[in-house]
Formats: structure tokens, C-alpha cells, sequence
């Protein structure tokens, strides 16, 4: 594994306020290298709080969020959920199956009826990008994206940032950034907005990113973002100290982009001889849910001492409940806070 830098905590960001200045949480793409450290921090002793017991804080005791999934979800609905109340508040879920959206209600009037609720924070999933600023300029609370369209899906970046810091760590490697570190991302790019998230914080934190796709999967333009590109799986692995595994996104596919399943796999599974490519030590993620035998390998996603999917879920919590609590600190009156945007 590749050495990585490291800083006194308190050059990294500045004091109250300033170091997460935004009202909402929409994307990667709007914070500064400091503001992504800062939410890392911040979720460090929700893990600690996790692995306890007694797993409440009445942080937000009295506070009112409101989940609003227009698409489908089951980690990122039920790990909002969690977070909500294990800081202690009142959490509701809007299922998509539920909403009057159903009935012909346009986006922006259900954003006015959410705001009419007084909600203290509303997270938003939604399957068309830019849905969830659309929301967030309509209302006079926090919006959290929890992934809008091919957009962006912020938190997921922010939980496999979190879970790989927390591996390396274990390893003996004190390190606050990824600076040195090969990253492969592989699998669908060309439709996963948690590619783009963790396109941009992983480059953030000082890594280098290696995209992997068929042609037909790979965004055009894509090498503006600073990734490095490849069509070969076993090129990309090469000294690879990062291995993160895509789903197929056929719900988001019109058209035949794979000739199938079964090819896909012979070019782009991960499998465990596949992966002696890369480091020797080198790690697998996977944001789930997983399709075995198609990207991955069950004998590569269940490697104990290299496989850190279920990780990613236990951070993802943490991650959320950090969010959730800087978002909220302007509404709850917390010193430094006030002038926060």
C-alpha cells in the first residue's frame, strides 16, 4: 500500500461555521477539500456512539426530518432513518409509491407542501439530476441529496471515504488523506452518480482514480474530470491499492450496452485471479447491492481481510448522522453556527 501524507488536525479546516459553510448538502462538487476532512471528522465519534450499547444521543431532540425517496431505496432510506434517530429525532419516510407526484403533483409544489411542514432538514432521493437542488431552492430548510438521477450521490462518497480511512488506519497507516493511493473504480460509470461522487472526493483527498468500462458504460469526456480511463479490467488493476466494483444500472439503460451478462463478466468481473493484478494488500469496496457472479465474485467480496463492503454500510450511518448534525447546527443555535449559509 502506497505511504499517504499527514496533517495536524487543525490546519485542516478552519473554526466553527467556516468550516462547513453551506446550508445544504447537494453534491461533492461543491465543497472544498477542507469541508470533505470536516464531515470525515465530524463522523468519527458517531462511529464510536455506533459501537456502543446505548447507540442514542438526543442531539436533535424536538427537530422534525423528513425523508422524501421518489425512487426506490433500502441502505440509503433505512441508514437516514437510523441516523435521524439515533440522534433523536423525529424521523418520517416518504416512500415514492406514496407520493403525490403519483397522482400528477409537479416537483416543485410537493416542495412547497414539504416546506409548509416545517421540516428541520428534508433528505431527498430522486430519479432525475438536479431534482434535489430544485428542492433545496423551494424550501427554507437543509436539503440532503441522497442521489438524484447520474447526478450525484454525496454521502455514499463521503461513508466509502470514511471506510476506507478507517481501514488503512487499522493497517498502521496514520494518514488524514489518500495521497499516493491507486483507486479503480469499475463497473457501469456511464450511469452511477456514485462513480462521479467518488470520482471527485477520492481526487479531493489526493488520489489517483483509474475509471474502468466497456466503451459503451464510460461517459464521454469523462478524462476532464482527471480520472484516468481504461477499457482493459487487467491494465487498470495493475499496482491498484483500491479495487471499487459497480452494479450494472439496467433500471437506467435504454438500449443494449453489454452483448451479456455472462461476457460481461469474463472482461469485467472481478474475480479472485483477476485480482492478484493489483496490490498485494489491496482492498475491495462495493456500494452494494452486489450482482455475484456478474462484477463480483463471492469469493473476492467476502475476502475477510481485503473485502470492506460491510464496512462501507457501518460508516454510512456514521456519515449521515455527521451530516445531519452540521446541517442542523444553525437551526439548533450551536456557538459559531450562526452565520452559517
Amino acid at each position: 500500500m502506497a505511504s499517504m501524507q499527514t496533517q495536524p488536525s487543525a490546519a485542516r479546516y478552519p473554526a466553527g461555521a467556516l468550516a462547513f459553510p453551506h446550508r445544504d448538502l447537494i453534491g461533492i462538487g461543491q465543497l472544498q477539500r477542507h469541508e470533505i476532512l470536516f464531515l470525515l471528522d465530524e463522523a468519527e465519534q458517531w462511529v464510536v456512539l455506533n459501537r456502543q450499547t446505548n447507540k442514542r444521543e438526543d442531539l436533535l431532540g424536538g427537530l422534525t426530518i423528513i425523508n422524501a425517496f421518489f425512487e426506490n431505496s433500502t441502505r440509503t432510506l433505512l441508514s437516514f432513518e437510523i441516523a435521524g434517530k439515533r440522534l433523536g429525532a423525529d424521523v418520517v419516510n416518504m416512500h415514492a409509491a406514496q407520493s403525490s407526484v403519483k397522482k400528477g403533483e409537479t416537483l416543485i409544489d410537493t416542495a412547497i407542501t414539504l416546506n409548509a411542514m416545517r421540516a428541520d432538514a428534508i433528505v431527498i432521493r430522486h430519479g432525475s439530476s438536479g431534482a434535489t437542488q430544485l428542492i433545496a431552492d423551494k424550501v427554507d430548510c437543509p436539503v440532503l441529496n441522497a442521489g438524484d438521477g447520474q447526478h450525484e450521490h454525496p454521502t455514499q462518497a463521503l461513508l466509502d471515504a470514511l471506510a476506507l480511512r478507517h481501514s488503512l488506519q487499522e493497517r498502521g497507516e496514520k494518514a488524514t488523506d489518500f495521497t499516493g493511493l491507486k483507486i479503480v473504480i469499475c463497473g457501469d460509470i456511464k450511469h452511477s452518480r456514485v462513480a462521479r461522487s467518488n470520482l471527485l472526493c477520492l481526487q479531493a483527498l489526493g488520489a489517483t482514480v483509474r475509471l474502468c468500462a466497456p466503451p459503451a458504460l464510460m461517459p464521454d469526456g469523462i478524462e476532464a474530470m482527471g480520472a484516468e480511463v481504461f477499457h482493459d479490467f487487467d491494465r487498470a488493476l495493475q499496482g491498484a491499492d483500491v479495487v471499487m466494483m459497480l452494479r450494472l444500472q439496467s433500471e437506467r439503460m435504454n438500449g443494449q450496452f453489454i452483448p451479456s451478462e455472462r461476457e460481461y463478466h469474463h472482461l469485467y468481473g472481478l474475480t479472485r485471479k483477476r485480482f492478484e493484478n493489483a496490490a498485494a494488500d489491496a482492498l475491495v469496496m462495493h456500494p452494494g447491492p452486489m450482482n455475484r457472479g456478474v462484477e463480483i465474485d463471492s469469493e473476492v467480496a467476502d475476502m475477510i481481510d481485503r473485502s470492506i463492503i460491510t464496512r462501507q454500510v457501518e460508516m454510512g450511518v456514521a456519515i449521515r448522522m455527521a451530516a445531519l448534525d452540521v446541517l442542523t447546527r444553525r437551526t439548533r443555535g450551536v456557538d459559531g453556527w450562526e452565520n452559517a449559509r
